[in-house]
């Protein structure tokens, strides 16, 4: 045929060239097979003409030019479609293949069948953009693509609701796996979701490479096995389930391998990734130690990295629900083939007959083990067989080929028995449909990747069944394209013209059909017993000597075969064929598997063993089981609506951009190529029957009824076809069908869309028209409402008007009225009171007078009785001689002068007096009596100049005139009857306030008491005779003894609070603040069992009076502490104190009643009725106390009264007058200095270090106290600075310290992450939390698990501070810096841990990479919060008071960003609540529990709840509902509670759902989420997305998916979470009644604090205190028990009887070593001293 083209090119060539035309070179040599080249005219001028062909070589032509002819214009540039080509012939086809490859354009149309040549390179032609652009359109809209067939195929499934399968043909190496990996991409992608099982259909191809594939001379990737993979869809169009079924694994290439090729790729790649110790363990080594690897002499693949992929299989494995111990056995097996394979023979004798014995035996005992068989067992089946005849068993001894052959056999066996339960295992993952019946509603489209034609130098019998099927594949495509095409076409009678095709049907009935067929020889042969290779040979050649197309052997002795295939001549070697059929799996090997004890050997041999019996069962041969495979793959192939993918091989060489014409060329001939594009040309692909053409068209044609009603069909097509297409158009009617092109129904739908969208729009006009009308009715009567109701409203208010102009007229009346009344009436009661004031001034001036005449009369009568006296006395000095009488004279003168002037001096004495006292109330420098006050505190030197330091006390507004509030209006209002408003110095017997609680009653009395003795109003008590008996018990624990109790009989005091009683010295035994310093409820301490126990008093006596003198500072704490502890006696207290304030003369009890008043402001506040008269009462004070104590005031209103007493350094402050100074340490060593008062709170200062230290993820970052080796948090909240300061004080005074000797300190730090931190967000977080875990790694706090742990740590450390450079002297300064002092020993020294620094310093990722130094620290502090998510949490203590039981009601609540934890003390988990389980928590009342206080309740998703009680309930809930808050806006998870109403067939993007279904959000949920009302998602149980209402679901607190546990119990019915909840608490009271009793549970109740060792500053670990219940080498300074601390008789004698212990334990062992002669006094000196001490 090309010959008669080519002379038909030559006759035809006269036309004249111009240069650039483009021409056809035709072959001068006229070689048979040759194809004409295209080309471009360069010359053209002189007599030649000078062309360039398309491999770029010029050619010189003389004339007459007989040898080029003109191309057609369709073939310089290329079509997309070669159906389009005008130069239909092979050179035509052949070119456009070229243009378009080395332009990129890989893929090619044949009208629907796709030409793909491989470019053995990757082109960006895949990525998502790809797959959206190539969704929903049709063949030929785009540029050919194989991702245009995957869509056309999908949506010809969903539009025809048939089956579709995709055929990839083509030669080995030409690309087949690649397309239909690329087809399984798309419609992983076009499916809709991203669901698991898209995603496991996708991860199996890896899988089945890696087993299944393998390098050969002429593809690196060859697939040595046939798959074909069924992809279910729902009706929707999601992927269901799939399903993949193999052919032909090519077993001989396990043990053989020509020259450049490899085994299969898994054993390079578990070689390449599997780990040191897993090697060590199989007893692996490198691929180039085992045979069975290196026969190629081919180990590396270019473009493959082994490494990687090897990772990527374990991956998958683990994605297909491969378990660890099913990946572990599969390593094994293959471990063991490859030992297996090294197994090598020698010949020898025994019992002089042909034996084989081991070379060597160490392969045989590491392959006996992995096989899990006895090595001489295994060595049997190896080297012996045995034969079963009549019940007789013989052994004899193989010679060598028969033990290569079967070791060969052993390796074939398991590898394939393995290979087919990995496909089996694949398939029960990803068909999960096999059990269910109806599958009407799923459709599936097949994916058929089978091994293409192969013809290399040597071929055996695996190559004849792949050609065979390669032949019936073909014959498909051909009775595909061709015959039923053309058959159809004559039923039809359809005007045709026949074209004809190479059909190969010849060469299948040769190989399978006829009678004496290929196989049925073959299979023949390999059932008799004689049966050779050779006799196989000679059966084919006498059978099929006389077919042309068997090529018989060439002499006698040639074992050669040859068939003339469709792609060509192959000659076959029949050297094996029968060996190879049989396929047989020796009986002893199997019999060695049944004993085995490896358990995954015996399960994929499963089948095998059963069939064991004493007569061999004889099973198909491979030629049967291949051959009823592919029968059955070739009627699913029938089934289905095919599209083909032709795979071209441009190059033999497996390089890019090379084209070697002549393959290419072969493989379209034998493709058929030529004649598709011409059927498809000529044909009509497009066909209806005449009712789906009238159905689905119709609507292009008006007046078309449908099919059922329409009487004549044929006219109805005809009318539809003229309307659309024309009647001139290419198109033809038969007898049932209609045919048409593709060009045609392209244009036939766009047209019927078109219709649809214009009767949707009439649709759509025609319905909002109606709906629009029916919203203006609506309006329109709403409105006439509203009008009517503002007509009736407006005429109310103008009847409202004209109301209130009469009441306003009435009123004026009235006043008016009343007005003249009252003048009236004032008129005369001013008479009257004018009288009656004339009246009184009258009488008081009458009775002035006669005290004035009164006065003046006595004091004439002494001036005249002291005249009187004077005349005597002259009268006398007369009578006296007249010498004597001038000098007594003169006496008597001086007396009178000496009288008067003393008169005078009395008079201005009383004078200054009385002027001095008046003026002392106001003038008082009270500064002696505050020294006098506060001497016992020895006031440190401050800063005189505190401006440079940073304040944490805000500036307070000016408030509104409260100058009307006096206390003496409040005194008068509220005062009981009896009192009076000014200052007293005497007991009261009610308080000033009414009070209905007893206890508050006998409080106020005690505290006016004590306000008396403070301001020395009153003396002290008399001192009793244990005065001398040092009392460490705090006030404040003394007033907790108070609380709670109401007051009976005296008797009961007598009986209950005698000071020998027992209950009394238990009392004094309980500390206010415990060991840990963590937040104390007071709930779940002392008060706690105080409220529940109610006890009652009498009120005869004040037991809460101390009955002692006290110190001032004891005085301050009683009487401030029962402000803090009693709120209802605030006011009280306050009352009394401006009552001895009030018209006090006294200077010293003035001053005091201000200090005291001053320190009162600064703890509490009064309540809101005595708010503003105390306001005023303190701005009318002194002027050195009134703004002092004004501002601490408002600074107490506004952040809240206080918990403890002030503190030794607020005392400090006071007398001083000044702001507090409080250094705060950060954790990178660094100190701020802040100013603060009594009100601060530690949310005051941690804003304050935020912002000067440039802070923006301020949470989570608390202020922290410690004292000793105990650590408290204050948090962040509104907690008081300055309380936890007093604690410290106290607990130091409980220790016998002074209060200003407490050697506390204040840390800045990470107390908690929240479940989304992100280190990267703030530098400055990151920084510090950085240094507070290399500090907490160093002193202990943190601890690593591991050396490599704390290595790893180490060397993070040393890349920030020293970068990548490794010196010995900076590595042993920086461990000695970074390592904890207990990492460090004789064991492990410096130089163990520079070796370990090192390695890990190497190995590091940071390193090789260069990370940033600010990277790594994220790295840190990510680590840290996923490794120690308890040592960043928010502890709290709480109380357990309903709800399931705990194994201990008191309880430590941990809050972190993991979860919420309930502990004991001994920090063992009780219950453990994550946040994707919490349903809800709330701040409830304790009044139902008998509890005073607030308590919350935690509910969880498993249908329990529990309430405890605790003082922090509201930060708990708080910080509790954060978390879950914000975790709920960034979930992505939400559960179903209740199935959906609507059906599934509804509507389409409605999503079905049933109760307790998961579904997948497309975006996190956000803050407004139920408010969206719908939102769209993906349902993990049946895998449909779609819209969901919100109201039906609830969102799970979780930013990661949530196990599968939990979603179970959203789907359980109340009963069910019941029954399940009963059995794990009956589990969990065995577990815990199981557990013994030991001496470490007894002391946590029993023993007593250990004593404090150090007085360090910093704040050390929890975890290393000391351990009283265990053993030490230290002496035992006080008892064990805390009950008898207190006694000095029972501590001297616990300590008596521990050394009495110490003396009897030496002794036994001196004894014991002079017995056994290993006492020395040298070695035993220490024991006889200490014996001698004794």
């Amino acid at each position: 045929m090309y010959q008669r083209s080519f002379d038909h090119w030559v006759s035809s060539s006269s036309a004249k060239y111009s240069e650039g035309d483009h021409v056809w070179l035709l072959d001068k040599t006229k070689r048979q097979g040759d194809v004409p080249i295209g080309a471009v005219v360069k010359l053209s001028d002189s007599g030649q003409v000078k062309v360039t062909d398309d491999s770029g070589k010029d050619h010189w032509l003389k004339t007459p030019l007989t040898n080029i002819r003109i191309m057609h214009p369709t073939s310089v540039n290329g079509v997309q479609d070669m159906i389009r080509l005008g130069d239909l012939n092979e050179h035509g086809i052949l070119r456009n293949l070229l243009i378009r490859y080395n332009d990129d354009m890989i893929y090619t149309y044949t009208g629907s069948i796709l030409v793909a040549v491989n470019p053995y390179r990757d082109l960006p032609l895949y990525e998502k953009d790809s797959i959206d652009r190539y969704t929903d359109r049709k063949i030929g809209d785009l540029p050919p693509h194989i991702f245009a067939i995957a869509d056309n195929a999908y949506a010809n499934m969903l539009k025809n609701k048939s089956n579709q399968c995709v055929i990839v043909s083509g030669e080995s190496g030409a690309g087949k796996t690649e397309s239909t990996k690329h087809v399984m991409q798309y419609l992983a992608a076009t499916s809709g979701q991203r669901s698991w099982i898209e995603q496991q259909i996708l991860e199996a191809n890896p899988i089945l490479e890696a087993f299944g594939n393998a390098k050969t001379i002429r593809n690196d990737n060859s697939s040595r096995f046939g798959k074909f993979i069924e992809i279910r869809f729902s009706s929707s169009g999601i992927i269901q389930s799939a399903k993949i079924d193999q052919y032909l694994l090519e077993k001989s290439r396990l043990v053989y391998q020509s020259p450049d090729e490899r085994n299969y790729h898994i054993f390079y790649c578990m070689l390449a990734g599997m780990t040191r110790e897993w090697k060590v363990k199989l007893g692996l080594g490198q691929p180039s130690e085992y045979i069975n690897l290196t026969q190629g002499s081919c180990l590396q693949c270019a473009g493959r990295n082994d490494k990687a992929e090897w990772t990527e299989i374990l991956n998958g494995m683990k994605v297909l629900d491969f378990s660890n111990n099913e990946i572990y056995e599969i390593q094994r097996l293959l471990a063991a083939i490859l030992h297996t394979g090294n197994l090598r023979f020698k010949e020898t004798l025994i019992n002089n007959l042909d034996a084989v014995e081991f070379v060597h035996t160490s392969e045989l005992k590491m392959t006996s083990e992995l096989f899990g068989v006895n090595d001489q067992a295994f060595a049997r089946a190896l080297t012996q067989k045995t034969l079963r005849t009549r019940g007789e068993v013989v052994t004899s001894p193989m010679s060598l080929n028969q033990a290569n052959d079967v070791k060969d056999a052993c390796i074939k066996g398991v590898y394939g028995h393995l290979f087919v339960w990995i496909v089996d295992k694949i398939n029960s993952a990803i068909n999960r449909d096999t059990k269910k019946k109806d599958r009407k509603g799923f459709h599936s489209i097949g994916l058929l990747d089978i091994f293409g034609f192969e013809n290399f130098d040597h071929n055996s019998f695996e190559q004849l069944c792949i050609n065979f099927a390669n032949e019936n594949l073909q014959q498909f495509f051909v009775r595909h394209v061709f015959k039923l095409e053309q058959e159809e076409y004559n039923i039809e009678a359809i005007s045709w013209q026949h074209i004809s095709f190479k059909d190969n049907q010849d060469v299948l009935n040769m190989m399978s059909a006829e009678q004496m067929n290929i196989f049925a020889l073959i299979n023949e042969e390999a059932v008799f017993p004689r049966g050779t290779d050779r006799t196989l040979l000679d059966k084919l050649t006498h059978h099929h000597a006389a077919n042309k197309l068997f090529i018989r052997p060439k002499t006698d002795r040639d074992e050669n075969f040859g068939i003339e295939h469709f792609a060509g001549t192959v000659q076959y070697s029949v050297k094996g064929f029968l060996a190879r059929n049989k396929d047989t799996f020796h009986m002893d090997l199997l019999q060695l598997i049944k004993t085995s004890k490896n358990n995954f050997l015996k399960m994929i041999f499963h089948n095998d063993l059963k069939e064991i019996k004493v007569t061999q069962k004889r099973t198909n041969t491979l030629v049967v089981q291949f051959k009823q495979s592919l029968d059955s793959l070739m009627r699913t192939l029938s089934k289905c609506q095919p599209f083909f993918v032709r795979c071209i091989k441009p190059n033999a060489l497996k390089v890019s951009k090379k084209f070697n014409r002549g393959l290419v060329a072969r493989q379209l001939r034998y493709s058929g190529m030529m004649e598709t594009i011409k059927i498809r040309r000529a044909g009509y692909p497009i066909r209806y029957t005449f009712s789906e053409f009238i159905n689905r068209f119709r609507v292009i044609s008006p007046g078309i009824l449908p099919a059922d009603r329409e009487k004549n069909h044929i006219d109805g097509c005809k009318k539809i076809l003229e309307r659309a297409l024309g009647s001139n158009s290419d198109w033809q009617i038969g007898k049932t069908k209609i045919f048409i092109k593709d060009s045609h129904d392209a244009l036939l739908d766009s047209f019927r869309e078109s219709m649809l969208t214009k009767s949707a729009v009439i649709i759509q006009r025609a319905v909002r028209g109606w709906f629009w009308r029916l919203q203006f009715l609506r309006k329109r009567k709403a409105v006439i409402i509203l009008q009517s109701w503002w007509r009736t409203i407006q005429a109310k208010r103008r009847f409202d008007l004209i109301k209130i102009g009469l009441a306003r007229l009435q009123a004026v009346w009235r006043g008016r009225k009343l007005a003249f009344d009252y003048r009236f009436a004032r008129k005369r009661i001013v008479l009257l009171q004018s009288r009656c004031r004339g009246y009184m001034v009258r009488r008081e001036i009458c009775h002035r007078l006669w005290a004035i005449v009164t006065i003046q009369s006595y004091t004439r009568g002494f001036i005249a009785r002291r005249e009187l006296r004077h005349l005597r006395k002259i009268k006398r000095v007369k009578k006296l001689p007249k010498s004597q009488q001038k000098a007594a004279l003169l006496q008597l003168e001086e007396e009178e002068t000496d009288y008067r002037k003393k008169l005078r001096e009395n008079n201005k004495i009383v004078s200054d007096a009385e002027r001095r006292k008046r003026m002392s109330v106001s003038s008082t420098d009270d500064s002696a009596m505050v020294d006098k006050m506060f001497g016992y505190l020895e006031l440190e030197e401050t800063a005189s100049n505190i401006d440079g330091f940073d304040t944490s006390i805000p500036k307070l507004e000016e408030e509104d005139d409260i100058s009307e509030y006096t206390f003496s209006k409040f005194a008068a209002t509220y005062f009981q009857s009896t009192h009076v408003i000014h200052h007293v110095r005497k007991e009261i017997k009610i308080p000033l306030l009414l009070h209905e609680n007893d206890g508050d009653k006998m409080a106020a009395l005690a505290v006016w008491l004590t306000i008396l003795r403070f301001m020395g109003d009153l003396p002290e008590p008399k001192p009793k005779e244990d005065i001398n008996k040092m009392d460490t018990k705090p006030v404040m624990t003394k007033i907790y003894d108070t609380l709670g109790r109401t007051y009976k009989s005296k008797k009961q005091i007598e009986d209950k609070f005698n000071t020998k009683s027992k209950r009394r010295l238990a009392s004094t035994k309980k500390k206010l603040i415990s060991m840990t310093l963590k937040k104390q409820s007071k709930l779940t301490g002392e008060v706690a069992d105080k409220l529940r126990n109610e006890e009652d008093y009498d009120g005869n006596e004040n037991f809460m009076l101390i009955d002692r003198p006290t110190s001032n500072l004891e005085k301050l704490h009683f009487i401030m502490g029962n402000g803090i502890l009693r709120p209802s006696i605030r006011t009280e207290i306050y009352c009394q104190i401006c009552k001895q304030l009030t018209q006090n003369k006294s200077r010293s009890s003035h001053a005091r009643g201000w200090i005291l008043m001053s320190l009162c402001v600064g703890c509490f506040a009064p309540d809101d009725n005595f708010e503003k008269y105390l306001r005023n009462f303190i701005r009318s004070g002194p002027p050195n106390y009134a703004p002092y104590c004004d501002s601490r005031m408002r600074r107490t209103f506004a952040n809240g009264a206080r918990t403890q007493p002030p503190s030794w350094l607020e005392l400090q402050a006071t007398k001083s007058k000044k702001p507090i100074m409080l250094p705060i340490t950060f954790m990178d060593g660094t100190t701020k200095t802040l100013l603060a008062d009594s009100a601060t709170t530690a949310k005051e200062l941690c804003d304050v270090l935020a912002d000067k230290i440039n802070l923006e993820d301020k949470f989570g970052f608390s202020l922290f106290i410690a004292l000793l080796d105990k650590v408290s948090s204050l948090g962040q909240g509104t907690d008081h600075v300055m309380d936890a300061i007093s604690q410290c004080e106290q607990y130091a005074k409980e220790q016998g310290a002074q209060e200003k000797n407490a050697p506390w300190r204040l840390f800045y730090r990470k107390e908690i992450f929240t479940p989304w931190h992100d280190a990267t967000l703030d530098e400055t977080s990151t920084g510090l939390i950085y240094q507070q875990i290399v500090r907490g790694v160093k002193f202990g706090e943190y601890r690593c698990q591991n050396d490599n742990e704390m290595a790893q740590v180490c060397s993070k450390q040393y890349y920030i501070d020293y970068g990548t450079e490794l010196q010995s002297n900076k590595i042993d300064n920086a461990l000695a810096s970074y390592l904890p002092d207990r990492a460090i020993s004789q064991q492990k020294g410096l130089r163990f841990w520079s070796e370990k620094l090192q390695k890990c310093h190497k190995e590091a990722m940071y390193v090789r990479e260069r990370w940033e130094p600010r990277r790594v620290r994220e790295d840190v502090v990510t680590q840290a919060k996923f490794q120690w998510p308890l040592m960043f949490s928010r502890f709290f203590e709480a109380y357990h008071v309903a709800g399931p039981s705990l194994a201990k009601d008191r309880c430590v609540v941990a809050v972190n960003w993991t979860g919420v934890y309930f502990m004991d003390e001994d920090e063992k988990v009780l219950l453990e609540v994550p946040y994707a389980e919490i349903t809800g928590i709330a701040v409830t009342s304790g009044t139902p529990h008998k509890i005073k206080g607030k308590c919350f309740t935690l509910s969880s998703a498993r249908g329990n709840s529990r309430t405890f009680a605790s003082i922090n309930s509201e930060d708990i809930t708080e910080l509790i509902s954060d978390f879950v808050e914000g975790l709920k806006e960034r979930s992505r998870f939400v559960i179903a509670l209740h199935d959906s109403n609507r059906r599934d067939t509804d509507e389409v993007n409605i999503m079905p759902y049933k109760k307790g279904d998961l579904f997948e959000l497309d975006k996190p949920a956000g803050k407004n989420f139920t408010s969206v009302g719908w939102r769209s998602g993906a349902n993990e149980r049946n895998g449909r997305t779609g819209e969901f209402p919100t109201d039906g679901v609830y969102i799970l607190p979780t930013m990661s998916a949530p196990p599968s546990e939990l979603v179970t119990i959203f789907s359980m019915s109340p009963v069910e979470l019941e029954e399940q909840f009963r059995n794990m608490m009956s589990q969990t009271q065995k577990d815990e009644d199981s557990e013994p009793y030991t001496l470490e549970e007894y002391s946590i109740d029993f023993f007593r604090s250990p004593l404090q060792q150090t007085m360090s500053r910093a704040p050390t670990s929890r975890r290393g205190k000391e351990k009283l219940w265990c053993h030490s080498r230290d002496m035992l300074k006080q008892p064990l028990l805390k009950k008898i601390i207190h006694d000095n008789d029972m501590v001297q004698e616990g300590i008596a009887i521990f050394l009495d212990i110490l003396f009897v334990c030496v002794l036994i062992c001196i004894c014991s070593a002079l017995q056994c002669g290993k006492f020395k006094i040298g070695q035993n000196y220490s024991a006889i001293v200490f014996i001698y001490y004794i």
